[in-house]
């Protein structure tokens, strides 16, 4: 039986989409308390991001955003990895810049700790992809968009999306 490109593929980008979370899960976290969640988005979904996208480039005269959601519109899938915002409460820490968790929250900070977990956890997932040779981007531009539309739980406060592209020519390359 001959199989096409779409039939091989297709369900080979969702197991790479499936490890590359796989890999974030299990990235090295402070305290070792997991605080990130991780998505696969297809279809009208990955559109409705694709197009907030393009509202905010449009409302903040942002160009790269609606360059970006030309990227969304132009892969099968996209992968968000988020946190919550918890600080980890550690004494004397400061590295937020400020002098403990009760003020950095009360001025919406975020936990240095909260960030850099979610900074190593997405260096592991785009590790992960190119492992496998599929093209890929880390999109600040869909955490945005994925946050105003509140299609993660409250909880989840950062966000960044990676599309994964099986494409012959990385549409993430030559982007202007």
């Amino acid at each position: 039986m001959l199989q096409l490109n779409t039939e091989i593929e297709t369900p080979g980008l969702l197991e790479v989409a499936r490890q590359v979370c796989l890999a974030a899960r299990t990235a090295p976290k402070g305290r070792g308390k997991d605080l990130l969640t991780t998505a696969i988005v297809t279809g009208d979904e990955k559109n409705s991001i694709a197009a907030r996208m393009r509202e905010i480039g449009k409302r903040c005269e942002l160009p790269f955003f609606m360059r970006d959601a030309e990227n969304i519109d132009n892969v099968e899938l996209l992968i968000l990895i988020g946190t919550r915002k918890e600080p980890l409460g550690l004494p004397d820490c400061g590295f937020c810049g400020f002098t403990d968790c009760r003020s950095m929250l009360a001025a919406g900070g975020f936990c240095s700790f909260n960030v850099g977990d979610l900074g190593i956890a997405l260096g592991s997932a785009v590790s992960r992809a190119a492992d496998m040779r599929i093209d890929n981007r880390i999109m600040y531009t869909v955490g945005k968009a994925v946050l105003e539309l509140g299609l993660l739980d409250e909880s989840i406060r950062l966000v960044y999306g990676i599309p994964l592209s099986a494409t012959a020519k990385s549409p993430f390359f030559d982007r202007g």
